[in-house]
């Protein structure tokens, strides 16, 4: 359900290259969001963390003063919340107090915006770069979907705004839909991760490199720009190869073994819905 802003809480329409933005947070995401900003004629007004270093580090990073005390930080027009979920609504209640005029976004794919509205904000949204961070590489948000959502059609604009500064990819999506991307990311991204580690640990364990299988990782992922992930499917569970499946399955223990035989299960119902719906 969306708010109305109204009064002298509504905000401009234009995004100026004028506009003070402000980064709470020096974690993952907001390390990546910091460099982004600042290459993109934007850089925050300062960044706070409640660690007074990681901030610090962050601020150094990207040229800009650090804080750890919300009430010593400077004015801002928009500020993005950038910390763990668990963390926002109390954050985004001391920001909303500190900038009660202020866009207030935070960029998390799971929590619902109305978690900023419980805090106290007014004009409030969610700005939420769909991707993997670490501190230890910077990511290019020009090849990133930013996905906005806002309590009014003024708030979703200026936050489109800003978001195309940074990526041509911008995309207005709902909480619940939100909610979708980042399950879909975790099968994308966290399950496949987990499954290289799985690949390690075999690996590992019978005197093999990892690194054999960056080629087939990077194959992999190549494929599913152009072809439908369902139609680059490829292995025994797709070929119905249930000889090679036993072999994999004799190899296998504890977890590992219940995972192949799961996912294998998967695969092969997932193909034969496809031939049916082929025929």
């Amino acid at each position: 359900m969306k708010k109305n802003c109204s009064g002298k809480n509504c905000i401009s329409e234009n995004l100026e290259q004028s506009d003070k933005i402000l980064l709470v947070g020096a974690g993952n995401l907001a390390t990546s969001l910091g460099v982004a900003l600042a290459s993109s004629g934007v850089p925050p007004v300062a960044v706070w963390s409640r660690s007074q270093e990681s901030a610090g580090l962050l601020g150094d990073r990207i040229g800009c003063p650090a804080f750890c005390d919300i009430d010593a930080l400077p004015p801002a027009d928009i500020v993005i919340i950038s910390v763990s979920d668990s963390a926002i609504e109390e954050v985004a209640a001391a920001v909303a107090t500190r900038y009660p005029d202020a866009i207030i976004a935070h960029t998390a794919g799971s929590v619902a915006m109305e978690a900023l509205h419980r805090a106290g904000a007014v004009n409030y949204g969610v700005f939420y770069p769909m991707q993997t961070f670490s501190k230890q590489r910077v990511t290019d948000f020009s090849k990133l979907t930013v996905f906005v959502e806002g309590c009014s059609e003024r708030v979703v604009e200026r936050l489109e705004k800003l978001a195309r500064l940074l990526t041509g990819n911008v995309v207005r999506a709902t909480s619940l839909q939100r909610r979708y991307l980042h399950v879909a990311a975790v099968f994308a991204c966290n399950f496949a991760n987990a499954a290289y580690c799985m690949a390690a640990e075999l690996l590992a364990k019978n005197g093999l490199p990892f690194e054999a299988m960056l080629p087939l990782i990077d194959e992999t992922a190549a494929k599913v720009h152009s072809i439908a992930p369902l139609e680059a499917q490829t292995g025994p569970a797709r070929r119905g190869d249930t000889a090679v499946m036993e072999c994999h399955l004799s190899m296998l223990d504890g977890e590992l073994k219940d995972v192949y035989a799961l996912v294998s299960d998967y695969i092969s119902t997932a193909a034969a819905k496809n031939k049916k719906q082929e025929l």
